[in-house]
């Protein structure tokens, strides 16, 4: 099947409620890429303006951990969009083959992707849906955060809440202000990274209940569980950090900045700040004389 005159559709990648994921061929310039077709039915005009706008600032961006956006359109009864083909597996599926990831990767994965996000606060644009089958690693094992600017038209708050199905694996990861209906922000990208993070550490993320109601009510007013209480070995350091990460108020969220720079400089780890140098002072040549001791105060009888 050729799209748009242009995109050969090789095989299938994967398949939700809005769409489906396909590698392709783009025949012009003979590289590989995805397909993301999305059902033009389920659009109205609001929406398909909002796609485009979206799909036009997520092109715009460049940046080792983002999935690239090539291309995007119209075709037949639905739109596309052509984005960087990532040869490897998200973090889906790496917790599908194990039950904890190793704090080491965890680590680096946190910092890639915050490094990622960044990029893209700077430019205004909010995920809106970061959960682990939105972080691949590629082949390298480099972090690709994908559906850039693309997941306010998937994701809805206004269907979100409502559509059967889909809030189920949404509310894991959903930060208490869109719980309460308000609108996503670059902090709500945070909270959402930290519930990756947590889920990546312990296995399971911190809030889950049997009804997406009861989850939401959770990340609303339950307060995370330090994983170090759960058995997991790390720092008191990176246990406090996540916690950070999970507040309830956003402002109280630390930047994706300054998440990308704390795991880069390594500070998870919890190893103590080296003190710091003391500076020779050249004007005297002696150490100085110790204070004369006070005269002792006669006791009491």
């Amino acid at each position: 099947m050729l799209v748009a005159g242009r995109y050969r559709l090789v095989s299938p990648i994967g398949r939700g409620g809005m769409g489906e994921v396909w590698r392709a061929t783009d025949e012009v310039l003979g590289r590989a890429v995805a397909v993301k077709l999305l059902l033009g039915d389920q659009a109205d005009a609001s929406s398909t303006a909002r796609f485009r706008l979206e799909a036009q600032t997520a092109a715009r961006l460049s940046h080792p951990h983002l999935v690239a956006v090539f291309d995007f359109g119209a075709w037949e009864d639905r739109f596309f969009l052509v984005m960087e083909l990532v040869e490897g597996q998200s973090l889906g599926d790496l917790l599908a083959a194990q039950e904890r990831v190793h704090p080491e990767l965890v680590a680096r994965i946190a910092g890639q992707a915050a490094a990622g996000l960044a990029a893209a606060h700077r430019q205004g644009i909010v995920h809106r849906d970061i959960k682990p089958g939105n972080l691949m690693l590629d082949a390298d094992g480099s972090v690709k955060i994908g559906d850039f600017g693309i997941a306010q038209f998937v994701d809805d708050p206004s269907t979100a809440l409502t559509t059967a199905g889909h809030i189920v694996g949404t509310s894991l990861y959903l930060a208490p202000e869109r719980a309460l209906g308000r609108t996503a922000d670059s902090a709500s990208d945070m909270y959402s990274l930290g519930c990756v993070v947590y889920q990546l550490l312990l296995g399971q993320p911190p809030f889950r209940s049997d009804t997406a109601t009861a989850t939401l009510y959770q990340h609303v007013d339950t307060p995370p569980v330090p994983l170090r209480q759960r058995g997991v070995e790390i720092s008191a350091a990176f246990d406090a950090y996540l916690l950070g990460l999970l507040a309830k108020q956003p402002e109280e969220r630390p930047t994706a900045q300054q998440v990308s720079d704390w795991f880069r400089t390594d500070a998870w780890r919890g190893r103590p700040e080296p003190l710091p140098a003391q500076t020779p002072t050249s004007h005297r040549a002696t150490a100085p004389m110790a204070p004369k001791p006070s005269p002792a105060t006669p006791s009491a009888p």
